[in-house]
């Protein structure tokens, strides 16, 4: 029988009925029990982040109560501790397509296999399936044609793993990818079982810092999340705290010279000259490290390299080495594009000054190596520009000159409405602030206006909040994790959850901007 569920959440009855552990009632050699072959999606489509919050954390229901509707109560029946592990699949054009027969097939009970990078890397069981698009584009957003993930699985608890899927494709006679959901019959899934047992028992069990399921292959090239591990852990292999300290200002350095155009590989007298006197300010003097470790050491980290010198270990390179014709030095051209990318720079800058140097004047520090603006969440100060030969400057201690401002320009009719929405009230701790005839808040945009973070004047963008938590959001004391808890920076310490207005659609790709500022990205050190 089709699965026309339409509007309604269809639970589990009878012997098909799964258990939230994934295990199924009558054991694994259930006869109905059908495999769906779930692709996780690309990071362009933001699917990492998704499975991370919407399957591994788990959404809470009491966050989206004003769009479960008719679901509200059985999907507190599946999931009674209030939070749910949710996933969506948008609808199909042509119902003859394998989607849409998925789609129309699957059933609770079904085992959903999740798929990405060209390995199966977690497992669970469906719960309850409906079809929501208001709660899927509260959670997910949508697509460009205004499509969302609306036929959505309820799943049980998530096992995770990292096997190769092309065994498992090719003996099911499929795509050597897993471009959209597919449905694998039962008889088929139990056909292939023992397949999957034999692939699964030569797996280590998901656990310690990083489930196995979260571990990359043997890298062939460098991402985004091996780049920001690197960052991460420059300390896991240093000889003591100073020769981080030296390989964080040094990065820092060569991010600056990323941003402004500059080479990306510099002779050891141009390092000598610009990160030498950068290692004396801000660096540790009794450390005992020189600029010429430092020229070499974060080599180990991948995301540097050096041309012309021998390698000694990390060492201090010979002076005759590093002063000879074509020895340089400098981020590995992987590292270099990476940090192109504003999110991921924004990440690595906010990573290393929080791990690294969190007793450094920072807002002195990047303004000094080029990054000025990445210390605060607005960015950096307006530019002024002097208009020369004026004639206006007035005589006296506070004599003036006429200047040429420029700045980003902000539409008041956001700013206003994102404070009546919530009345004045603070999102953070929702005081109403009193002044003499009415009250007072501020908005803040998560992403600054100003450069170098250069984020768009939208509602989606904004916060309302009272003067106090505007200037802790702004100077990065405060951050929003992913489960719209506001929390310490430097400690992670809730201070309590964001207050959220059901018609203020807040961008979490602007959150997760500000979050990487704060140094609490999801690949950094400590982050909750």
């Amino acid at each position: 029988m089709e699965n026309e569920y339409g509007g309604r959440l269809i639970l589990g009855t009878g012997a098909v009925t799964a258990k939230r552990d994934g295990t199924d009632p009558a054991g694994e050699a259930d006869a109905s029990v059908q495999w769906l072959l779930q692709p996780r999606g690309t990071a362009q489509l933001r699917g990492p982040q998704n499975f991370d919050r919407s399957i591994r954390k788990g959404i809470r229901l009491a966050e989206y109560e004003h769009v479960l509707g008719t679901h509200a109560e059985q999907l507190k029946e599946i999931f009674p501790d209030g939070v749910a592990r949710l996933w969506g699949a948008t609808p199909v054009k042509k119902e003859t397509h394998p989607k849409g027969t998925a789609l129309r097939k699957q059933k609770v009970g079904d085992e959903v296999l999740f798929y990405a990078e060209k390995s199966f890397i977690a497992k669970a069981r469906v719960l309850g399936l409906l079809r929501n698009p208001e709660l899927a584009r509260a959670i997910w957003g949508e697509l460009k044609d205004g499509r969302t993930w609306e036929h959505i699985m309820a799943l049980g608890d998530i096992s995770e793993f990292r096997i190769p899927a092309a065994p498992i494709l090719s003996a099911l006679k499929l795509h050597k990818e897993v471009r959209h959901l597919t449905l694998v019959r039962a008889a088929e899934r139990r056909r292939q079982l023992g397949l999957l047992n034999e692939l699964l028992s030569g797996q280590e069990p998901a656990g310690g810092s990083a489930s196995v399921g979260d571990r990359p292959a043997p890298p062939t090239k460098l991402g985004r999340e091996e780049l920001l591990r690197a960052l991460g852990t420059l300390d896991a292999d240093a000889p003591g705290e100073g020769y981080t300290r030296y390989g964080s200002l040094t990065l820092l350095w060569a991010i600056g010279r990323l941003v402004s155009g500059q080479r990306r590989l510099v002779p050891w007298d141009v390092f000598d000259h610009e990160v030498g006197p950068l290692l004396l300010d801000f660096g540790d003097r009794d450390a005992g490290v020189t600029p010429e470790v430092a020229f070499r050491h974060v080599q180990r980290s991948r995301v540097w390299e050096s041309e012309g010198i021998a390698d000694e270990g990390g060492g201090p390179a010979p002076a005759e080495d590093i002063a000879k014709p074509g020895a340089a030095a400098g981020l590995t051209p992987e590292a270099a594009k990476l940090l192109q990318q504003p999110l991921t720079r924004a990440e690595a800058i906010g990573l290393l000054c929080t791990s690294y140097l969190p007793d450094v004047d920072q807002d002195a520090l990047l303004t000094r190596v080029g990054l000025a603006g990445y210390a605060s969440a607005s960015g950096a100060a307006d530019a002024d520009v002097e208009n020369e030969g004026s004639g206006d400057e007035s005589p006296g201690d506070g004599r003036r000159r006429r200047v040429n401002s420029t700045r980003p320009e902000r539409d008041p009719r956001l700013v206003e409405k994102i404070k009546l929405l919530y009345r004045q009230k603070c999102q953070v701790c929702g005081l109403q602030l009193e002044t003499r005839f009415s009250h007072y808040s501020e908005a803040a945009h998560i992403q600054g206006l100003g450069a170098p973070h250069e984020g768009p004047d939208k509602i989606s963008n904004l916060l309302c909040l009272c003067p106090n938590h505007h200037v802790q959001f702004d100077k990065l004391f405060l951050f929003i994790d992913e489960d719209w808890n506001v929390r310490r920076s430097r400690d992670g310490e809730l201070i309590g959850t964001l207050i959220r207005h059901p018609e203020h659609p807040i961008d979490e790709r602007y959150v997760e901007y500000h979050r990487g500022l704060c140094g609490r990205g999801r690949y950094s050190l400590g982050s909750d």
